[in-house]
């Protein structure tokens, strides 16, 4: 009876995930292959698997399998899959039908809307399709608040992201963060230290950078078996099952670190898809926890590996072969590059200091948008007032300011904050990883990046969804999460370059 009515869950859930990740490949060739004529046909159809989708996860069927099954006598992980599945469904469930099909409808358009409105620099292009989607996102939020998931709007939306967080508990981590990077980067521009950024500079193909971006991401770990890679607006990866998790990538002509640390960091969300455990694919426990601990393995393979001096010992012969302009860098040329301290206005391509001072100042705008009633029309400004107040520089146009992501588009309120999270953790992570193996220098500078990436299998990767994000970090570090690591870090590496 018992392994009956868990099978009963498990059978309906696999049909829920094959639909989701249909919807998945749409949206993947939508920012990908699609060509601009084919974005009402592609709404229509995301709204539809949308609709199908919200319908099995609301079904009374479901919800009575769902109560048999946690009233069954079930093991651990039987009992971690009811867990799972019963939160997904008070989320589905507080949604009507016909909101969710508006929000997958309306996302298309929004997403097509933001791409030529960042392509033109032309905000009011962009400002009726964010109007509307911040109508629609209020509206879910509502819903939330309403079937008591949460107390406040904010917090609804940013449970979506990272299940338990707050906004009461992220605005002082947020605001203590700030008051520690702040004094850092005004120090880092007081020293008088001009970093040679020539190592990094140049004439760069995309093919040369494509090369190059392959043979590493092949290198740490990434299975081009069951993965792609392709150019897109914005970097991102999606995965539609274990056998095919596929990141995208976006060259720059004249600097090889945002393509290649952007490949790095989509690797890292992909092997962490890569190597969610196989017997739960399909089931609830089969995906990821949250997105802090998503974007603790994009950061950790981004700057932990990725810009660290041992990485670059093993990976300089790759640059002098791709990128033959720099067959003479050495890594003691090239590893001040990857540690600039310079605020600059595209967060995907902030330095570490100042990284987290972008998300400060999305946090900030968001939980005005979503907490008081700001006229669309408003936002550009206030995005510009809120980076002079920050990093104290003032964008120049809307497409490198209130344009330049994705998310808001996607109706991602309550997403940025996951990115501080991820590399708060990713510092933990790795600290404790390079205890376990003796020391991660001399691993990566042999390229020897099974044994990394197998520490992140075994404590981060296979447990999936059975652990909360809290407990996974406090058993892999033996701790619970703090900022210390990340500080010690940056304040290390910053201190190396600009002997402050």
């Amino acid at each position: 009876m018992t392994s009956t009515v868990l099978d009963d869950v498990l059978t309906k859930w696999a049909d829920i995930t094959s639909i989701g990740a249909a919807a998945a490949v749409l949206s993947w060739d939508q920012e990908t292959k699609m060509p601009p004529k084919g974005q009402a046909g592609r709404g229509a159809a995301l709204s539809v698997l949308a609709g199908i989708q919200h319908d099995r996860l609301t079904d009374p069927a479901l919800t009575e399998a769902l109560d048999a099954a946690a009233a069954a006598n079930l093991d651990d992980v039987g009992r971690a899959q009811i867990r799972e599945a019963q939160r997904d469904v008070r989320r589905a469930s507080a949604v009507p039908g016909d909101l969710a099909r508006r929000v997958a409808a309306h996302q298309s358009t929004a997403l097509a809307s933001w791409q030529q409105a960042k392509a033109d620099d032309d905000f009011d292009a962009f400002a009726p399709a964010l109007a509307e989607t911040i109508a629609l996102t209020k509206e879910q939020a509502a819903a939330y608040v309403d079937a008591g998931l949460a107390e406040r709007p904010y917090d609804a939306l940013l449970d979506t992201y990272e299940p338990g967080s707050t906004e009461a508990e992220l605005a002082p981590l947020l605001g203590a963060l700030r008051d520690e990077l702040a004094p850092l980067v005004k120090a880092a521009a007081a020293s008088g230290v001009v970093v040679d950024e020539s190592p990094v500079l140049g004439d760069f193909t995309d093919a040369q950078q494509e090369a190059l971006g392959r043979a590493i991401a092949q290198a740490v770990g990434y299975d081009f078996d069951g993965g792609r890679l392709d150019l897109s607006a914005h970097p991102f990866t999606t995965g539609f099952g274990p056998g095919d998790v596929r990141i995208t990538w976006r060259p720059e002509a004249h600097d090889i670190r945002p393509g290649l640390f952007g490949v790095m960091h989509e690797v890292g969300h992909a092997m962490y898809e890569q190597g969610l455990p196989a017997q739960w694919a399909g089931t609830p426990l089969g995906e990821a926890v949250s997105l802090g601990i998503h974007e603790s393995q994009s950061r950790l393979w981004e700057n932990q590996v990725g810009r660290s001096r041992a990485f670059w010992e093993w990976a300089l012969p790759l640059l002098h072969e791709h990128i033959p302009s720099k067959a003479d860098v050495t890594v003691d040329q090239l590893y001040p590059a990857l540690h600039t301290v310079t605020p600059g206005f595209i967060r995907v391509d902030a330095d570490e200091a100042t990284y987290n001072l972008h998300i400060v100042a999305r946090f900030e705008i968001e939980r005005r948008v979503i907490g008081e009633s700001i006229d669309v029309k408003e936002l550009p400004e206030l995005w510009n007032e809120t980076y002079q107040e920050l990093l104290g520089i003032r964008p120049n146009s809307n497409a490198v300011g209130v344009l330049q992501d994705i998310h808001w588009a996607m109706g991602g309120f309550g997403y940025f904050p996951t990115y501080t999270l991820g590399n708060l953790i990713s510092a933990q992570l790795f600290d404790a990883a390079s205890a376990a193996l003796g020391g991660a220098d001399e691993v990566l500078a042999r390229g020897d990046f099974d044994q990394l990436l197998g520490w992140l299998r075994t404590n981060v990767h296979q447990h999936g969804r059975s652990l909360s994000a809290g407990e996974i970090v406090e058993q892999a570090t033996g701790q619970p999460l703090s900022s210390e690591a990340f500080l010690t870090y940056l304040k290390a590496t910053t201190a190396d370059v600009y002997g402050i």
